[in-house]
This record gives structure tokens, sequence and C-alpha cells, in this order.
């Protein structure tokens, strides 16, 4: 963890909680990323009232706006660090694909581990406790049998 900077993590910290709170007292909608990205996408076909199409677009608009803002103010923070060739599109496509996985399995990181247990609901607190022992298992695993990880 030789790149950990203690105060830029409480700092994306406080400003995730904020988006989260925000999002549930002005809009009474939990801040899932995957959720209101399907939600958009479900509802094409079927209609959706103004008021959530609205908030759904400015939502994940503002999380594209949002790096784009800090690769221009900030070019490095997108730089890949990793030796293997990965990419900025190999991350987007990556992203993608978990998001479609968390979808299937009924909720994202952001939904569960954020706003689900600050709801202090036990479906979230076993989806934030599995997510996080697959986590914990993957590094293991690449770190030390596989020797991906130095």
């Amino acid at each position: 963890m030789h790149n950990f900077t203690p105060v830029s993590a409480i700092f994306g910290g406080l400003l995730i909680a904020l988006a989260a709170a925000a999002t549930l007292f002005l809009h009474g909608r939990l801040a899932g990323i995957s959720g209101i990205l399907f939600g958009l996408v479900d509802a094409l076909p079927d209609g959706l009232d103004e008021a959530r199409r609205v908030f759904y677009a400015a939502f994940l608009a503002g999380l594209v706006l949002g790096g784009v803002v800090i690769a221009r103010l900030w070019p490095l923070a997108f730089e890949s660090q990793s030796s293997d060739g990965a990419t900025l599109g190999r991350f987007a496509i990556a992203g993608l694909l978990v998001g479609f996985g968390s979808r299937l399995s009924g909720g994202c990181t952001s939904g569960h581990g954020v706003c689900g247990l600050s709801l202090r609901s036990p479906r979230a607190l076993v989806a934030t406790l599995v997510f996080m022992a697959a986590g914990v298992a993957t590094v293991a695993v690449a770190k030390h049998l596989l020797g991906l990880i130095p």
C-alpha cells in the first residue's frame, strides 16, 4: 500500500456518504449505481415518470462528468500502474461486467455497503460480508498462489 493517501481517502469517503445521504433524503432513493443504471435502462420501453428519469440520468451524468473533470484537473489519476498493459478501456469493460454481475446478484457494493448497511439491512450485511470475503480470497489467491501481486 505504498500509494495510500489517508486524507484523500477520508475526503472521498465523506463525499460518498454525503451523496448517498442526499440521494436518500432528497429523492427517497438509495444510491446504488447498478440499480440506478438498470432502472433507467429497464424503464425505456415501459416508460418512467419524468422526475425519476431526470434524476437517474442526472445522477449517472454526474458520475461521468466527475470523472471527466478529474481527468482534466489531475490526469495522473487515470494512469494505469499495472505492468500487464491494462488500459482505461479495459477498466471500463471490467466495470461494465461488474455492474452487470452485481445487477444479476441483486445489488452492488455501493447500494449494499454504503446505503444498505446505514439502514441496518440484514440482506445488505450478508451481501457486504460476501463481497469482502470474495475480495480477500481473490487477493490471497492472486498473491500467494499465483504470484500475480508482488
